[in-house]
């Protein structure tokens, strides 16, 4: 009987122990996929690029109209990705989070594109063994000293935007 409740500690320090290892498998395997995706719109995959999001995934780019269910986004890529070259991103940073049951994951990672530095983040979903795409946001960055330069050049359009989501929220 005593063996056996010295098993108990060392069964618990193994369990803790291969925990540690699926989170950074998962981690991994997480990574991989946002590196395929991106490639996938460098190299105009549409198909393998579009494959990475669940049914109802949400993208959301980087003016404040886009905000887009996977059939939207796709309606929107197409001419894109159609005449041969949609748009390249390479992870600059990336961190990345999972939750302890493994299901979700949530990230974060700066971006060299076109645009310079931008920023992603989302969340991803396990399916049955493969990690999908549920959400994704697109954000260009602004230095701080930039920041009164940029908001005047943008407060007229999106001072409009403002007034149109204020009018459908009456």
């Amino acid at each position: 009987m005593i063996k056996y409740l010295l098993l108990i500690p060392l069964m618990l320090l193994i369990a803790c122990r291969i925990s540690k290892l699926d989170v950074n498998s998962e981690q991994s395997r997480i990574n991989i996929l946002l590196d395929n995706w991106h490639q996938a719109a460098g190299a105009a995959d549409f198909k393998s690029y579009f494959d990475q999001l669940t049914d109802d995934a949400i993208f959301m780019g980087t003016d404040a109209t886009e905000h887009w269910n996977k059939t939207q986004f796709m309606e929107f890529s197409k001419p894109y990705f159609d005449r041969g070259k949609a748009w390249n991103f390479k992870s600059l940073q990336r961190h990345i989070y999972v939750d302890p049951a493994g299901k979700i994951a949530w990230f974060d990672e700066l971006l060299n594109t076109q645009m310079k530095i931008c920023r992603g983040s989302g969340v991803l979903y396990k399916q049955n063994s493969s990690w999908k795409i549920k959400q994704y946001v697109l954000s260009m960055t602004i230095p701080n000293e930039k920041v009164d330069e940029v908001v005047k050049m943008k407060g007229e359009l999106e001072d409009k935007v403002i007034l149109n989501i204020g009018k459908k929220l009456k």
